[in-house]
This record gives C-alpha cells, structure tokens and sequence, in this order.
C-alpha cells in the first residue's frame, strides 16, 4: 500500500480541482478525484456532444465539465492540472495564476507520490526507443518496472501497486517539463536539436524545459548526457549529482564510449561491454540509445543483462521498423521521425541510397540540414503534405544536389505517395516513410500515420 499517494489526495480535499485537458492521461486523474470524494472539473475543447463514452461516463459519476470553445474563458479554482500539450504562459492560466490556484500536472503529482526511484529520460531524438531498452534491460536483471510517461499508459492510477524496490522509468516530453519543480533519480537527456518551435516560443524555451529533467536533482542523484552533442554537454557543468556522458567521437571523463566499432566503459583500463554488431536495430542512432541506456543502467543490470537485450531486442514501432519484403524491395515505418534529425538518422541506417517518402505538418522548424543528407542517401524522394516545398528547397540548395539526384516527386495524396514509391522501386530497393515532419496535417498522430503507411504497404 502506497501511502503517499494516501497523503498527497488528503491534501486536496476540500479544495476545487481542475483538469485542464481530457486526455489520456488525465482521465484517470479525473477518476481518482472522484473516487475521493473531490470536487472536479474537468475542461476541454470538445462539444459535449462529441464527448466519447468514457467522459460520458465520467460525468455522469459527477465530474462538472467545461466544455467547447472559451472553456478555460473565466475559469477558477485551488488547483490545476494542466495537460501536456497546453502552453503554461496561455493567458488563461497566467490569469489562474494570479487568482491563487496552484498549477501542477499528472506527471509531476506522480512524481510525488511514486515510492520507487525514478529513471526519466527526455531529448529531441531516441527518447522512445531508449526508455524502452533501459525497461528491457531492467527486466532482464530481474527488477519490476514500472514504464510509462510519454510511452505507454499512466503511471499515477498504478502507484499504489508499486513498492520502493521497483523502479519506474518514464519519457518526458519538452511539454510535460516546462513547468516541472521535480527531476528524477536517473535523468537521461539524448540529444537536443530544434524541434517543436511550433509550440515553444523559440529554442530557448524548448531547451529551458529539457532542463527540468536534471536541473532539480540532488547530490545523491545522475545525470546522463550525451557528450558529443554542443547542447547537452554544456549541461553538465549546471547538474548537482553525478554526471555520466556517452560518446561515439571522443572519451568522455566518466561514463561510456565507442571505439573500434565496440561500446566500452570509462576506467583503467576501459571495460569491454558490447560490440555494435551485436545490436540487433540498425543505424548508428541506436547504438547511440544503447550507451544511453547503459549508463542509465550502471549498477542496476549486468554486461550480460545489456548483450542479452541487444541481441535480441527487435525495436519499437514506429522507429525504422520493417514491415515486409516484396518482389525484392524491403519496406519500413519511421513514422516517429517528426524533425529533421531524426530523419537523418533513419537515412543513415542503409548502406545504399534508398527511395524516402517525406513531408507532413509544418512545426516551424529548419530544413536546410536535411537537404545535404537526402541528396547523399537518397535516390527517389517522393513529397506529400504541407512540408514538401520546404524539403523540396533544402534539397535543391544542398550543395552536392544536381538535376535528377535524387529524383523528386510531389503527390499531395499521403496513400498515392506510398503507391508511387512502390512503383518506383525494384529488387534490392529500400522505401521508407520518414516524413521529418508532424502528422497533423492529416494524421491525429504520428502512430495512425505510421499504421496507415503499413496497411497501404501490406496491400500492395
């Protein structure tokens, strides 16, 4: 039994809370509130009469809800949980604000009140698939985890489940950190590139936010950086606790690196943990996720817990994932690769150059470091969606670009895109969706991009 999640309830009782955002992770949230008897508004842009059965039900076990255009128009109370996804600086909070209500959210309450020690990882790129291998790996080493955040369900409703020798290890996303006053046991931070820009004011706030995720630490706590990125190096002269960097390029002074095409470990002498071409996913990305993961791990799991995942460990949805092989032409999902970075390193994971389809919903990011990689690892770009003129003007000014190479091909319909690749393709060809772009032009989000590309692929 979790007492703090026990205390931390008692603590609002009496007093009006809202939730600001319906949805996933705030419903159970919602739920809880209820449960103890707490007043509860949940707010939202939804009409009410496009309210699903799970908030239909939600209200009708008595939560008031605010609903439509202007929900948040007025709004008062002691205590608000603001979803990810809305900026704190909105006028509307800021007004909360200053009305005395106290502004938290579902991940920073559960960070409160999870009895566990916490590993949390957060970055541009790679967040997903690392989160997931230090949650591998744990539970290769025989430890319960409890592995949520960004990635997977809710953890809040689960903590009373837990006990302190669990360990959770959760995604943050730039969104869930921005006004976050707690960090983890174990933070990892990836790497950091533009992304985002069209939420975030400008990159400052996007890397403010990233900081939370180390910046509150103690002297008992780790910070894991990686060393070859200028960002998220310069970190790690702010972090209070210890710090361990990772690197492919350089021996960072504690932590892991690359050498010779193996990952070893900092010391005299360096320690052999695992060999590149025991990893399992490709691109040089992942092995970048793998030392990430193994210093998130460092006396947690053993080498042979670490060489046991990789070997095995096929990756995660979404993230160059191989959907199938026909008439020769071998096709994968990078839906996820919503920047340019990430993109990046899905071309870099093929040898041979490779048929791309790109393009999706603008975030206001650059695209002029794309244009280079796609005219060196590119042979066929075909272009959908709103981004496509602006990868379309990278490529054409990369300096190695000529007429032809790569062939570009604009199809504004996402589903004839994929056909046209298809048919482009021949035996030995690679095709593969890697928008470096969001999906909300036309996709909710970047999973039902990711399944509708593998449905017209499967079809073919």
């Amino acid at each position: 039994m979790n007492e703090r999640i026990d205390r931390y309830f008692e603590t609002l009782r009496g007093k009006h809370v809202l939730v600001l955002g319906l949805g996933i992770s705030n419903r159970p949230l919602v739920r809880m509130l209820l449960e103890r008897g707490i007043r509860v508004t949940g707010c939202d842009s939804t009409e009410h009469a496009e309210l699903d059965t799970e908030l239909l039900t939600l209200e009708a076990e008595g939560a008031e809800l605010r609903l439509g255009p202007g929900y948040l128009d007025g709004l008062r109370g002691d205590v608000a949980f603001r979803t990810p996804g809305m900026h704190p600086n909105r006028p509307e909070l800021a007004a909360l604000r200053a009305s005395g209500c106290r502004m938290t959210s579902e991940m920073e309450a559960f960070f409160e009140v999870c009895p566990c020690p916490i590993i949390a990882v957060t970055g541009s790129d790679g967040k997903t698939t690392t989160t997931t291998l230090i949650s591998e790996i744990l539970k290769k080493a025989g430890r319960t985890v409890w592995l949520g955040g960004n990635i997977g369900r809710p953890l809040l409703p689960l903590t009373a489940q837990m006990s302190r020798d669990d360990i959770a290890v959760v995604e943050l996303s730039s969104f869930q950190l921005m006004d976050m006053t707690t960090s983890p046991h174990i933070a990892v931070v990836t790497n950091l590139a533009p992304n985002h820009l069209d939420v975030h004011r400008d990159m400052a706030e996007y890397v403010a936010a990233k900081e939370n995720v180390y910046l509150h630490q103690s002297a008992d706590d780790i910070a894991i950086f990686n060393r070859d990125n200028e960002i998220t190096h310069g970190f790690a002269a702010k972090a209070r606790g210890s710090v361990l960097e990772f690197s492919r390029k350089t021996l960072p002074a504690r932590g892991v690196f690359l050498r010779d095409g193996v990952i070893f470990r900092t010391g005299e002498p360096p320690a052999e943990i695992l060999k590149q071409s025991e990893i399992r996913i490709p691109g040089i990305h992942n092995v970048e996720n793998y030392m990430a993961a193994i210093c998130a791990v460092e006396g947690l799991a053993s080498d042979g817990d670490i060489r046991a995942v990789a070997r095995n460990f096929g990756g995660v949805e979404h993230r160059i994932e191989f959907v199938r092989e026909k008439d020769g032409v071998r096709y994968y999902n990078d839906s996820i690769a919503s920047s340019p970075s990430r993109t990046i390193a899905g071309l870099r994971s093929f040898e041979n150059k490779i048929i791309l389809i790109a393009g999706g919903y603008d975030k206001h990011i650059p695209y002029d470091v794309l244009g280079p990689e796609i005219t060196a690892h590119v042979k066929t770009l075909v272009l959908t969606g709103a981004t496509a003129g602006k990868i379309k003007a990278a490529v054409l000014a990369a300096p190695d670009y000529r007429p032809g190479s790569p062939e570009i091909v604009e199809i504004d319909d996402f589903y004839e895109a994929v056909r046209r690749a298809s048919a482009l393709a021949g035996p030995g060809d690679v095709v593969m969706l890697s928008p470096a772009s969001a999906s909300f032009d036309r996709f909710r989000n970047f999973m039902i991009r990711g399944k509708a590309y593998k449905k017209v692929v499967m079809e073919l």
